[in-house]
């Protein structure tokens, strides 16, 4: 699950990027490449709240049911939830292409554009539509969480609150919820940015360039600093880099420098 999301956010934060570059550079492409960019980067958008909601699942599985754990977070189950996550991700984004290929002439596909979500897909019932996923989705994932977190919570009551296992899965799913949360914004996204742009026309690019950092960059940078620093290993030596660098800013004489970095 954690490969499945690191692949994802990747994908994601290069078709995002890409997104907003070329929305500068170029400021109108083909429509039928927008199109293509636009329906990848949503599908991925949205597969990563999805993705965190089933770590929690198995970790919840890991700390209260253990004797189940083995049979039941299999790689085949495994497998078969991130296609189940693939199946949901991709459902928004096929039936917006549905729907302008249902109402849209063929000289429409044709046409050139700026790249952006509400002019590829102007249609307003692709909005409410969208708007009754998200809301779903939302709630969803939501409750996937707090039951999963008072689940771990209240085992970690009962059995022993100085029980290692249980106490670092009670963190991992609290931290799963900050990413969530943050990750979460995407489901919001587009109808609150769609107001604010209505409200304030002359702040269209300032609008848009704060939901993309807050709501697309820092939600996927989070991930490896959560699992890095979370690592005994890899914080022991993050520290040792950064006391060595720290000595090497107070020029210390050349062996005691070296004697401290071993």
């Amino acid at each position: 699950m954690f490969i499945c999301m690191v692949v994802n956010d990747a994908l994601q934060l290069t078709l995002v990027t890409s997104l907003y570059v070329i929305s500068y550079i170029f400021r109108k492409i083909h429509l039928s490449v927008c199109c293509l960019l636009v329906m990848t980067a949503v599908f991925t958008t949205r597969s990563t709240p999805l993705i965190l909601a089933g770590m929690a699942v198995e970790r919840f599985i890991s700390i209260c049911f253990p004797l189940h754990f083995s049979y039941m977070c299999t790689v085949p189950h495994t497998l078969l939830l991130i296609g189940v996550i693939l199946i949901l991700a991709a459902t928004p984004p096929i039936t917006d292409l549905l729907i302008i290929v249902i109402k849209e002439p063929p000289s429409f596909f044709h046409s050139v554009i700026s790249c952006d979500h509400s002019l590829l897909f102007p249609d307003s019932s692709i909005y409410y539509k969208n708007c009754v996923f998200d809301g779903l989705y939302l709630s969803f994932v939501a409750l996937i969480l707090l039951y999963t977190y008072c689940k771990i919570m209240l085992t970690a009551q009962a059995a022993s609150t100085s029980l290692a296992s249980v106490k670092r899965a009670r963190n991992t799913v609290l931290l799963h919820g900050v990413q969530l949360l943050l990750c979460m914004l995407a489901f919001v996204v587009p109808s609150l940015q769609a107001a604010l742009i209505s409200l304030f026309p002359q702040l269209i690019m300032e609008i848009r360039y704060v939901f993309f950092l807050v709501v697309y960059i820092i939600p996927r940078f989070m991930s490896p600093v959560i699992y890095g620093f979370r690592d005994e290993l890899f914080r022991k030596y993050w520290f040792r880099y950064l006391s060595c660098q720290s000595l090497k800013i107070i020029r210390v004489r050349p062996g005691t420098l070296k004697e401290a970095c071993r």
